[in-house]
């Protein structure tokens, strides 16, 4: 069991870790450390595999003999998950938002709700008497102690009243929103329902069969932790994927382009002056791409003395001529035009004395779209030029 919560510990921590590494400065906006709701999904998810990490069993028992007293891992994982359980409160509060002041006092109730709730849980366990170590069964072995019994249900009740909540709001506002925010909510209720189901209903069972005197262990033992695990990473995913996805696809876009600007960047690049980009192992795709723009715009400007209008007029008439609809046409010409001017320029000739004032239609707009249509024109073999 400790390898299963241990590898849901890994996949959230990775991805509190993927969600704090986003720009830190975005068109004047906090940068992600002091933006509340990204630090509220971290705490979040932070909590969630530091819950994890403490729940197995290997962990239980280097607490345990760390801190001399029996058990101590319980009352300590307990009150995480108490934790756990604000945090999720705290993190809807603020994705969902609203006026500053309604925010605010919304996530001081809840801390008021939860704090008492991990003061009580270790208190419990103090006054309680749990000399017998359990690391897997402790739910079920200490059921009917005095004490335990009490700090038991009031942890499962202060994590099933956090889950209803969140399921609760996940629904309604599931019904106001589309897109992204829609799924992920949906895989948050997702989450929610299986920690319900598969988690929260085993250990209520297992911890009430015990008191009526019957043997259903397994449900809390075998059943809960991978449910709980489960649930916490779909739960996860839902409030991560609405904020990471759309950066994800730009990136992946930006990798695309920046792939695709290739042949431009090989033909004109030997004349660029742009400023070369700081070496660095981890460079955003986007970034990439915008310093490959920057020097092919220089390399661009380095060419224009060298363009023909005569080596374009002819490529444009020749495409038209071939089908291709007015845009392309000029794409294509241009094209011919730059291959042209590169190769003169490689040369080392001079320039044209009267060179052409044409503007390039990739130098008329902002980003890479222009730039990736004339680096594809430049892939197909040009004739006549």
């Amino acid at each position: 069991m400790s390898l299963v919560v241990y590898l849901a510990a890994g996949v959230l921590a990775l991805s509190a870790a993927v969600l704090f590494r986003r720009p830190r400065t975005t068109a004047g906006k906090p940068s992600a450390p002091h933006n509340p709701l990204t630090a509220s999904t971290c705490a979040a998810i932070v909590l969630g595999a530091v819950v994890f990490l403490c729940s197995a069993p290997m962990t239980l028992a280097a607490v345990n003999g760390l801190t001399g007293i029996p058990n101590f891992g319980a009352p300590l994982t307990y009150g995480l998950l108490s934790a756990y359980s604000c945090s999720l409160l705290i993190l809807l509060i603020n994705w969902r938002g609203g006026p500053r002041d309604r925010v605010r006092g919304l996530v001081l109730r809840s801390i008021a709700a939860y704090v008492p709730l991990i003061v009580a849980i270790v208190l419990l366990f103090s006054l309680a008497d749990a000399r017998v170590e359990r690391l897997t069964d402790l739910d079920t072995y200490y059921a009917n102690t005095p004490g335990m019994r009490e700090m038991i249900v009031l942890y499962l009740l202060g994590h099933s009243a956090a889950t209803v909540a969140m399921s609760v709001v996940c629904v309604r506002w599931g019904r106001e929103v589309t897109g992204l925010l829609r799924t992920g909510l949906r895989l948050i209720f997702v989450g929610a329902v299986l920690d319900l189901v598969g988690f929260q209903l085993a250990k209520y069972t297992a911890v009430v069969a015990r008191w009526t005197g019957h043997d259903l262990d397994f449900l809390s033992t075998r059943v809960a932790p991978p449910m709980a695990a489960l649930a916490a990473l779909i739960c996860s995913a839902g409030f991560v994927l609405p904020r990471l996805l759309p950066a994800a696809v730009g990136h992946w876009r930006g990798l695309r382009d920046y792939r695709r600007l290739d042949p431009l960047w090989h033909r004109v690049g030997f004349v660029s002056t742009a400023p070369k980009p700081p070496v660095s192992w981890w460079q955003l795709p986007g970034e990439r791409l915008h310093w490959r723009e920057v020097a092919i715009h220089d390399a661009l400007l380095a060419l224009a003395p060298y363009f023909d209008d005569r080596v374009r007029e002819r490529a444009l008439s020749a495409a038209l001529c071939d089908g291709h609809s007015a845009h392309q046409a000029r794409v294509t010409s241009e094209a011919a035009m730059l291959a042209a001017a590169a190769h003169r320029a490689a040369a080392r000739e001079e320039p044209l004395r009267t060179p052409s004032t044409y503007r390039l239609h990739a130098m008329e707009g902002s980003g890479a779209r222009g730039l990736v249509e004339l680096a594809q024109a430049l892939r197909v073999p040009r004739q006549g030029s």
